[in-house]
């Protein structure tokens, strides 16, 4: 990398990212949705999916608090139904990881560079996820939001990473993630490489307007991103968004 260094530590999305979502998490939304009495198939379902839709990377229970406003008992039900949702569906389709993120995972752990999987799920599901997955052994560290994390698109959760993994200089931290939220906590937490992937729930031109440094198919480019590019150079595999 020039100037600041090497990349010493990749923060990467989960849903999404490396791991396959499909229309998992959707689902288990628009399920918790219908639980607190908005239907399926009404204008109500469709606004409050829309925002779902519009808030991907925020943590869950965020979402269910900006869907019902000054509803503190509400939210948390809601939150509890998708999460009993989410688990029945893991339950009946398993968990996979996205095409090449195994190996991906590999190959930066492989070059001394610390992984951090970073969720906007609780920490129940997140370690019920990384169980399934055989994960917990592959990363340095998993985080999530919780009483002393805001999650994204805040750049909390990088930076506790960064502290918990000795990190001497933000510029030597390289984020992946699938949605706006994802690209924005990147961005304020002064990461040099914060890429989009196009697996996911948002699409090139809204990672591009979120400040992403680059845009990739998967997360299986971004090894070849960060053991062989400086963050924000653009190059034949990669697009480059404007600083913002």
């Amino acid at each position: 990398m020039t100037g600041a260094g090497r990349i010493t530590v990749a923060c990467l999305d989960l849903a999404g990212t490396t791991v396959a979502d499909g229309d998992a998490v959707e689902t288990a939304f628009a399920e918790a949705i219908a639980a607190l009495g908005i239907a399926p198939g009404t204008a109500a379902h469709e606004r409050a999916m829309a925002r779902v839709r519009d808030w991907r990377g925020r943590p869950k229970i965020e979402i269910f608090r900006a869907l019902f406003p000054e509803d503190e008992a509400r939210a948390r039900a809601a939150h509890l139904s998708f999460e009993r949702a989410y688990d029945l569906i893991v339950d009946r389709r398993g968990v996979v990881p996205v095409p090449g993120a195994d190996t991906a995972i590999e190959r930066l752990a492989g070059a001394g560079v610390h992984v951090c999987l970073i969720t906007g799920f609780s920490q129940r599901t997140l370690g019920r996820i990384l169980d399934a997955l055989g994960w917990w052994d592959r990363v340095k560290l998993a985080l999530c939001p919780d009483e002393d994390h805001r999650g994204r698109p805040w750049p909390d959760l990088i930076l506790s990473a960064a502290l918990h993994l000795n990190v001497d200089d933000v510029r030597h931290i390289a984020v992946c993630g699938d949605t706006e939220n994802d690209v924005l906590s990147g961005r304020r937490a002064g990461a040099s490489i914060v890429a989009g992937v196009l697996t996911g729930a948002h699409d090139r031109d809204r990672l591009l307007r979120a400040g992403a440094t680059h845009v990739l198919p998967s997360i299986a480019d971004f090894p070849d991103l960060v053991l062989t590019t400086s963050g924000g150079t653009r190059d034949d595999d990669t697009l480059s968004a404007a600083p913002g």
